[in-house]
């Protein structure tokens, strides 16, 4: 039976389980390739879109997971997780089809509109069925396995992301070589492949085992459901870091891709390579970070991974002063490196965090309603981002250095923010409070970031030995590492005085 649930699982249930988990992972991650990132911005452009229409594309999936908080009673009343889940991902990834045939169907005047519809259902669906995802997840994995498991299931999901990424981008090239005038439908093939492989991972989803869920000796009132995570302290900690650090992420995040390409004027198949460069960081990083948080903590890998992203994003305001100079390109390239070696920390330290903190027996509450303030942060943000770029956009703050002397006059533009960069800035400050809020979470088994970033720095001068020989290659790499962890560890003890005096 497709949605058998089990009182036991035995340990054959519990292997199968891990299997078909990261199968769907694999699955998931090719129809978020297809269907995802650079090339859904790009098909988005290309119909017209607007930078708040960019800004409301990347805020429908948070927005619409708002649903998850009613979806609480569906679990609780259906007691099958499997059944929910399934169904609702076979719905969810179906509306691909309907993304997928707009230049065919709806003149370009609309073409939006439908995009935005297109997405807010698949969001919808797909929000019911995280509800019911990450309880009945929580219940079949090991819990001293996970920093290795979900290394494991990112690693092998990287792997083929970054193969398919090559293969779209070289898809992409040849496409609008012969094919110039058709360039819309170049995406849509993409999509229709992306919601063929979500009907794979559908499959497999319906091979999972489940065990029967825990029934509480009382009924407790839907809205007491929901209170309950609040009255954990050390969870509502957790709630107001995560919240805090998904708006500052989600401000500036889904505008990386525009700024690449109205900014800096990247050509498509550059950007696809970049991407691919991050997701080749984020591979050899995950095994470190995975092991990281099995040996020391979670907590432990997002007080390291979290401010080096952080300023990643205050690194973009530099690509320009105010155009493109010499050390464009290579800026790029490096905050696409320390991009991908630190989103594989924060992904692996912030996912696990929530399911190690969630008491066995009341996750389905306390996972949803932590993804409720998660959801309006990711929501909000990037709206407000998306006005606040057709805003700004008449405005600049710079910043010259100028030398006068007798015979010539010499002057350097150190500083140069507009558009983009302004809210790259604030999203910057926003995330080093976030960092504040974090420091307050407890955790078994944490310990001091210098521990973790020793380790960090172990761990990277063995994988450099393993691709170079060069000497000089390990101070290029101690450099940065020693350098973002000085001024982090001065900008959060400032953070920490100033929010102290404000809050305490």
């Amino acid at each position: 039976m497709w949605f058998e649930v089990k009182d036991t699982l035995t340990e054959d249930d519990v292997q199968r389980g891990m299997r078909s988990v990261i199968n769907d992972g694999l699955a998931s991650t090719a129809m978020g390739t297809f269907t995802g990132g650079v090339f859904l911005t790009a098909y988005a452009l290309k119909l017209g879109a607007s930078n708040y229409i960019i800004g409301l594309l990347a805020a429908i999936a948070p927005l619409m997971t708002l649903i998850q908080i009613p979806s609480i009673y569906l679990v609780e009343k259906a007691k099958s997780r499997k059944a929910i889940v399934v169904s609702t991902s076979l719905v969810s990834r179906s509306f691909w089809l309907l993304v997928a045939v707009i230049p065919f169907l709806f003149p370009v005047s609309v073409g939006t509109k439908i995009l935005v519809i297109g997405l807010a259902l698949y969001s919808v669906f797909g929000a019911i069925s995280g509800t019911a995802w990450g309880p009945w997840l929580r219940d079949i994995l090991p819990q001293d396995r996970l920093g290795q498991f979900f290394s494991k299931r990112m690693m092998v999901s990287t792997i083929l992301g970054i193969v398919l990424s090559l293969a779209c981008a070289i898809y992409i090239d040849q496409w609008k070589k012969y094919f110039p005038q058709q360039e819309l439908t170049g995406y849509s093939v993409l999509f229709i492949l992306g919601f063929i492989a979500g009907i794979i991972g559908v499959y497999f989803l319906s091979t999972i085992p489940e065990p029967r869920m825990t029934v509480p000796e009382k009924k407790v009132g839907f809205l007491r459901i929901l209170l309950v995570p609040f009255k954990d302290e050390n969870f509502r900690r957790l709630m107001a870091f995560s919240g805090s650090w998904t708006f500052a992420i989600n401000l500036a995040a889904p505008f990386f891709t525009v700024y690449m390409i109205k900014r800096l004027d990247f050509p498509m198949s550059y950007i696809i390579w970049l991407s691919i460069v991050s997701q080749v960081t984020h591979l050899v990083f995950l095994r470190i970070w995975g092991k990281f948080t099995d040996k020391f903590s979670n907590k432990s890998v997002l007080r390291v991974s979290s401010p080096l992203f952080l300023f990643c994003i205050i690194g973009w305001t530099f690509t320009t002063l105010p155009d493109k100079h010499m050390f464009t390109t290579p800026l790029v390239v490096l905050i696409h490196i320390f991009m991908g070696m630190s989103t594989a920390g924060i992904n692996l330290g912030a996912g696990n965090i929530g399911f190690k903190l969630a008491p066995q027996g009341k996750a389905t509450a306390f996972l949803t309603v932590n993804n409720f303030i998660n959801s309006i942060a990711a929501g909000i943000s990037p709206i407000l981002g998306g006005k606040f770029a057709d805003v700004v956009t008449r405005y600049q703050l710079s910043w010259t250095l100028k030398w006068t002397g007798p015979d010539k006059t010499f002057s350097v533009e150190t500083l140069n923010f507009q558009s983009w960069d302004f809210f790259f800035a604030f999203a910057f400050l926003f995330g080093l409070y976030s960092m504040h809020r974090l420091a307050m979470v407890k955790e078994e088994g944490e310990v001091d970031e210098k521990i973790v970033f020793n380790e960090l720095v172990s761990e990277t001068r063995k994988e450099i030995q393993n691709f170079t020989t060069i000497g000089g290659m390990r101070q290029m790499i101690n450099f940065p590492y020693t350098a973002f962890r000085y001024v982090t560890i001065k900008s959060k003890r400032k953070i920490s005085q100033t929010t102290r005096k404000l809050f305490h």
